[in-house]
């Protein structure tokens, strides 16, 4: 049917407008959408050539009209159209629920395993078919990256498209022996009032291509890592460029904010541009999407309103996803560990751990209530493409342990798991509401016992499954009662469930 979208579908409506002078600054388009249960004003954007386009995310079903407004005389517009039910797989954004943990809007519980891939919408076609070959395979349901290029060691190519119209500086003779973090913007020659529409098209592109293999967009709108200028641009050009990436992402069903990666480090911004930015995010974004930002070293403050979660980073070399359960605590928010070093073999050492100690550290947070995220780091002396930031290929062991560890968390009665009542050995998982002792998990991680011994219910019965988490294996051990003994192979990494019958 002609004029129909199915729920947390995008409704879009395109004008013909000028496109003389500046569109970008020089005119103004947006709309308003009435249903029965909702009414929603959305921004407008100028998508080039001409063309004006404002996106609606329907929250229900049913009849709707709209009316677009500008100011230009084609900008005038109404309608009509027709929210149905929706699709395969759409279940809606991604909500906060019991207080640590996230569901769909139609309530299917989420459990967040995430990856990074910074630029990767910015790498050659090959490149990015061949990343969105290996998120076809189910490993992860997040993934973050950037709107801007990145630049730092193995990211001194320039990106197939930038933002704004002008000319990048000449980085000829970057090397990693003469990386510098401090660098001169002057060569650069920007127009920052002229966004380039190509570049955000091949965004919203990698964000429909995620939406299709059920993956969150953790769009990261701000970073450091920068050798153009665009991580010290003033005040009226981010909020027009803020504005731009609203209008144009937000009615994306599977879109969340982070205002920035390693904020800490954007030396040119205070604590209150970023309050400004959440600010406008939180004016301008009619859906209330998941909002956070990340750090390198000082966490932000996550009590702040605007925040729906934490994005965290590291900021100790042994201890950080062990400290979930305080974080919980301490913020009242779901705790997400977007960067807990990455599994491979670079020098540096957040790009340079093992498959299986990436695992853990993803079962660690998961048992204490949180959730990690993933990072690839292999060297490609011929390529220099690393997932981490270019996508690919995966090379790492860790992907199909996480995608089993998702499986397991899909299995949890009730939404979300929190710390449990355990040995000193050992992580205990329970679920986050409802009768702990009726579901548990007991994770050993790097110990290697060889039996464990449990007390349960004299008068209940409980399944009791032995997990091997790195071979991916769940070995049925029998149902029982009281005092009872389970056989463990005398392995690191594994797990005992024990669920009551």
């Amino acid at each position: 049917m002609k004029n129909q979208v199915e729920r947390w579908g995008v409704f879009e409506v395109r004008v013909d407008g000028p496109q003389e002078g500046n569109p970008f600054v020089e005119h103004h388009f947006g709309g308003i959408f009435r249903g029965k249960n909702e009414t929603v004003q959305a921004d407008g954007f100028y998508d080039g050539d001409g063309v004006y386009k404002v996106r609606f995310m329907p929250s229900f079903e049913g009849a709707y009209t709209y009316e677009t407004d500008g100011d230009f005389p084609a900008a005038q517009t109404t309608g009509e159209f027709f929210v149905s039910s929706p699709g395969d797989g759409n279940h809606g954004p991604v909500r906060v629920a019991n207080t640590y943990h996230f569901a769909y809007e139609d309530g299917t519980p989420y459990y967040s395993v995430g990856t990074t891939c910074y630029v990767w919408t910015m790498q050659p076609e090959a490149v990015r078919q061949k990343t969105l070959e290996e998120l076809s395979k189910g490993y992860f349901n997040k993934m973050r990256f950037c709107v801007f290029p990145k630049h730092y060691i193995h990211n001194f190519r320039d990106p197939e498209t930038f933002p704004f119209e002008g000319t990048p500086v000449d980085n000829t003779g970057l090397s990693e022996e003469n990386f510098s973090y401090n660098v001169d913007f002057s060569g650069n020659d920007w127009d920052f009032t002229r966004l380039n529409p190509e570049h955000f098209r091949r965004l919203e592109q990698a964000i429909l291509e995620l939406q299709t293999r059920g993956i969150e967009a953790d769009i990261i709108v701000m970073h450091p890592y920068d050798r153009w200028g665009f991580s010290a641009m003033p005040r009226e050009a981010d909020d027009l460029y803020w504005n731009y990436v609203i209008a144009r992402f937000a009615a994306y069903r599977n879109v969340w904010w982070s205002l920035a990666n390693e904020y800490d480090l954007l030396r040119a911004k205070t604590l209150e541009d970023w309050e400004h930015y959440a600010a406008l995010l939180c004016e301008k974004d009619p859906y209330k999407h998941l909002r956070s930002v990340h750090n390198c070293v000082a966490f932000y403050d996550y009590t702040r309103p605007w925040v729906t979660h934490c994005s965290m980073q590291r900021q100790d070399l042994y201890r950080h996803v062990e400290y979930t359960d305080d974080y919980r605590t301490r913020y009242g928010k779901p705790v997400v560990w977007d960067e807990i070093a990455y599994e491979g073999n670079l020098d540096m050492g957040w790009g340079n751990i093992s498959g299986q100690e990436l695992t853990r550290r993803f079962w660690e947070a998961a048992l204490r209530g949180g959730y990690a995220g993933h990072g690839e780091t292999f060297a490609d002396p011929e390529h220099d493409i690393l997932w981490w930031s270019h996508g690919g290929a995966l090379h790492g062991e860790s992907p199909a342990r996480i995608r089993f560890l998702h499986q397991i968390l899909t299995e949890t009665p009730g939404l979300g798991l929190k710390r449990g009542a355990g040995s000193f050995d050992e992580i205990v998982g329970v679920p986050e509401i409802g009768d702990s002792g009726a579901y548990e998990i007991h994770y050993y991680g790097f110990g290697r016992p060889s039996f464990r011994d449990f007390h349960k219910d004299d008068r209940a019965s409980y399944r009791v499954e032995v997990i091997d988490t790195w071979n991916m294996t769940v070995e049925d051990a029998g149902v029982h009662s009281g005092k009872f003994r389970i056989a463990l192979p005398g392995r690191e990494y594994m797990a005992v469930r024990i669920r009551r019958i």
